[in-house]
C-alpha cells in the first residue's frame, strides 16, 4: 500500500530526529533553517606544532592556559608528613631545589598541555639509558637530575610495546631521541626511566590520529581566542575612528578637478585648520563652508568583550582573575572562584603528579641515603590558599589553644603536639622553629614513667621523729608562747 501511495503521487518520507520539531515554521533539528546547518568538525591543530608555537608566543590568552595550570600544580611543592631522621627533610628539600626537579616537572607539565604530550627522563649516572631501571641498583650520588623532552624531540616505538600489566601497559617501550640540536646524545631511552605526560585525554581512537599522545590543550579554547582577539582588536579600530570631522566645501570637486593652484590653496587651507584648531586657536573658513565633527559612542562594548572573556575562562577552566589578573567587579570578591579553581588544583595534583613524585623521592632516597623509602613515607601538597594576616593570627590561635587543651588532658603527648604545629607551620606561621631535636627531647620526657616496685621519690625533707616540746606526751613547753610567736626579746 505504500509503494503504491508513492507511485501515485504522494509525498516521500521526510527524515526527523528526536526532539521538538515545527517543519511549517522550520524550527527544531534536522528542518531547513540555518540552526540544522551547524556541525563540529575537528580542527587538528595540535598536530600542527608550528601555529601552537605562534600562538604561544603571540597570545597572552594562549600563554596564560597553558602556563597557569602548571604553574599553580608546582608552586606550593610538598610537606613531608612523616616522621624522618634529623636532617633527612632539608637534605631532600636541598636536592631537589639544586637538581631543579620542581622545574623539570613543570616544564613537563606545560608542554604535555602545549604539544599534548612530554617526557621527563631522570638522569642517573653510570646506567644505560636503554636498559630498564631497577631501583636497588642505584647507589649513593647517582642520581643527576632530570630532563624534559616534549613529543616532538622523540620518537616512540609503536612496534615495540609494553606488555607487562601496570600503568605503561600498552605505551611504547622506548623513546628514540631524534634532536640533537640541545647537545642531547642520541638516547634510546626505556620507559621505566621515564615519566609520560600529557594533555588532555582523549578516546582510544582519536588517540590514534595523535600517535597515542594526548590533545592539546589548545584545540578546545582556539576559537573562543580567536573570537576575543577579533573583539579587542575591532574595539581597538574604532577608536581611530571615535570622532571623526567633516569640512564641507562648496565646488570641492572642481578644485580638485583643476589642479594647479586651486589643489594646492586648498591643501594649505587645510594645513591652516589642524595647525590652528587647539582650544586657544581658531578655524578659519568660508562662509559657505560646513565644519562638524561626529563621536562614536562605546556603550556596551565592554560588556561585550566581557562576554568574550568569559567564554575563554570557561574554556580554560582558570578564573576571570587568575587568567587576567584583574579584581573582580561589583559585589564578588572572587574568593569563590578562586577556592573552586584550587580545588580542581588539587585534584590534578592528586591523579597527575602523585604518583610520579613519590616515584622521584624513592630515586632520591637511595641517592641520598642508600636505602628505599620508608613504607609508611607519606606527603601533601601544600595548599594553594594564602590567608589574610587576621585569619592567619585567629587560625594559629585556634590551633594552639585546641593543642594545648589535648595535651592538658593527656588526649596526646606533648611530642605529638609539636609534630603537629610543625607541620601546619606553614599555614598559620607559627611552629616552623620547632626542629626534630625538640620532638625527641619532648617524647624522651613524656615516656619516662615511675616504677611499679620501686619506693616513691620523697617530696620534701624527713620529718623528726623525736618528740619536742608541746608535742611531747605528758608534759608541758613552758616556752610555748615563743614558739609560735618568734620575735626578738
Amino acid at each position: 500500500m505504500a509503494r503504491k501511495n508513492r507511485r501515485n503521487g504522494a509525498n516521500k518520507p521526510v527524515r526527523t530526529a528526536d526532539g521538538f520539531n515545527n517543519f511549517p515554521a522550520k524550527l527544531g533539528a534536522q528542518t531547513q533553517n540555518i540552526q540544522s546547518a551547524g556541525t563540529y568538525v575537528p580542527g587538528y591543530i595540535t598536530r600542527n606544532r608550528v601555529q601552537l608555537e605562534f600562538a604561544y608566543r603571540s597570545s597572552f590568552l594562549i600563554g596564560a592556559g597553558v602556563d597557569a595550570m602548571a604553574d599553580d600544580m608546582t608552586r606550593k611543592g610538598i610537606n613531608i608528613s612523616s616522621k624522618l631522621k634529623p636532617g633527612q627533610k632539608g637534605k631532600v628539600e636541598t636536592f631537589w631545589d639544586s637538581a631543579a626537579i620542581w622545574d623539570g616537572l613543570n616544564d613537563t607539565l606545560k608542554w604535555s598541555r602545549l604539544y599534548g604530550g612530554a617526557l621527563l627522563v631522570v638522569m642517573i649516572e653510570g646506567q644505560d639509558m636503554s636498559t630498564p631501571l631497577r631501583l636497588d641498583f642505584i647507589k649513593e650520588g647517582q642520581f643527576q637530575g632530570v630532563i624534559c623532552l616534549d613529543r616532538w624531540m622523540v620518537a616512540p616505538s609503536y612496534d615495540d610495546l609494553v606488555s607487562d600489566y601496570g600503568p605503561s601497559f600498552g605505551k611504547p617501550k622506548f623513546y628514540k631521541v631524534v634532536t640533537a640540536a640541545a647537545g642531547i646524545p642520541p638516547w634510546n631511552i626505556h620507559h621505566s626511566r621515564l615519566i609520560r605526560m600529557e594533555g588532555d585525554s582523549l578516546p582510544y581512537q582519536q588517540a590514534l590520529t595523535e600517535n597515542g599522545w594526548g590533545m592539546s590543550v589548545v584545540e578546545r579554547i582556539f576559537e573562543r581566542v580567536q573570537a576575543f582577539d577579533t573583539a579587542t582588536v575591532g574595539t581597538t579600530q574604532l577608536i581611530h575612528k571615535a570622532h571623526l570631522r567633516t569640512y564641507s566645501i562648496d565646488g570641492l570637486r572642481k578644485i580638485l578637478a583643476a589642479g594647479g593652484d586651486l589643489e594646492e590653496g586648498l591643501k594649505k587651507h587645510l594645513d591652516l585648520i589642524r595647525e590652528f584648531q587647539t582650544i586657544e586657536g581658531m578655524t578659519l573658513m568660508d562662509k559657505s563652508d560646513e565644519f562638524q565633527t561626529h563621536s562614536y559612542s562605546f556603550a556596551g562594548i565592554a560588556d561585550v568583550i566581557l562576554r568574550f572573556a568569559e567564554q575563554v575562562s570557561g574554556a580554560t577552566g582558570i578564573p576571570l582573575v587568575r587568567l587576567f589578573g584583574q579584581s573582580p567587579a561589583g559585589f564578588s570578591t572572587g574568593d569563590g572562584d578562586l577556592e573552586n579553581y584550587y580545588s580542581r588544583v588539587n585534584s590534578l595534583q592528586e591523579r597527575r603528579l602523585r604518583r610520579h613524585i613519590r616515584w622521584l623521592l624513592d630515586i632520591t632516597w637511595r641517592s641520598e641515603f642508600g636505602e628505599a623509602l620508608p613504607d609508611d613515607f607519606s606527603f601533601e601538597f601544600n595548599k594553594l590558599w594564602e590567608m589574610s594576616d587576621t585569619d592567619r593570627a585567629t587560625m594559629a590561635n585556634n590551633i594552639a589553644s585546641a593543642l594545648g587543651a589535648l595535651v592538658d588532658r593527656q588526649i596526646i603527648p606533648i611530642h605529638s603536639a609539636m609534630s603537629d604545629l610543625r607541620n601546619i607551620s606553614d599555614v598559620i606561621g607559627i611552629g616552623g622553629s620547632i626542629t626534630d631535636e625538640d620532638i625527641e627531647n619532648a617524647q624522651k620526657e613524656w615516656a619516662e614513667h615511675e616504677s611499679e616496685t620501686s619506693p616513691p621519690p620523697p617530696f620534701g625533707t624527713d620529718l623528726q621523729q623525736k618528740p619536742t616540746g608541746d608535742s611531747q606526751p605528758n608534759k608541758s613547753d613552758s616556752h610555748w608562747f615563743l614558739r609560735w610567736f618568734p620575735g626578738k626579746r
